[in-house]
């Protein structure tokens, strides 16, 4: 299977002084935050943006937002991932766990290299911040998450 890293996405993130050691607020609904899509393996509709960092490196910070219905299919990250919903209700499931509802302000860490998918409940948006430990990167696995 593919791994795609996200490095590209770069282009699509803040203007280069997000990535110099300079202090960093932003509103995440800001104009200023440029979205561009997500690898291949999330259908159309699925948006990233990189808040911090290069995501080729190690300690990148992503938003990621995917409308209201959208499924993540399974998939996994050669990094760990700490995670933020900042809005609407998010299940996800990691292999061997049972599912969580993730509401907004609820936090949830992934594993390195650990199975998961996700679906963004109900008509409203998801928007996810997450901070990847290594280079930012999405492999599919194939069937359910169990």
């Amino acid at each position: 299977m593919a791994k795609h890293l996200l490095a590209g996405v770069l282009i699509m993130g803040l203007a280069p002084p997000a990535l110099a050691q300079t202090p960093l607020a932003i509103d995440p609904g800001s104009s200023a935050i440029k979205w561009g899509p997500c690898p291949p393996l999330f259908a159309k509709g699925c948006q990233i943006a990189v808040l911090h960092g290069d995501p080729a490196k190690s300690n990148a910070d992503v938003l990621l937002r995917v409308p209201g219905g959208f499924k993540l299919p399974p998939h996994r990250h050669t990094s760990a991932e700490r995670m933020i919903l900042i809005g609407g209700r998010l299940k996800v499931r990691y292999q061997g766990s049972p599912a969580r509802t993730l509401g907004p302000g609820h936090y949830a860490y992934g594993p390195a290299g650990l199975p998961h998918e996700g679906i963004c409940l109900g008509r409203q948006r998801c928007t996810l911040f997450i901070a990847f430990e290594g280079p930012v990167d999405a492999e599919a696995v194939k069937g359910p998450i169990r």
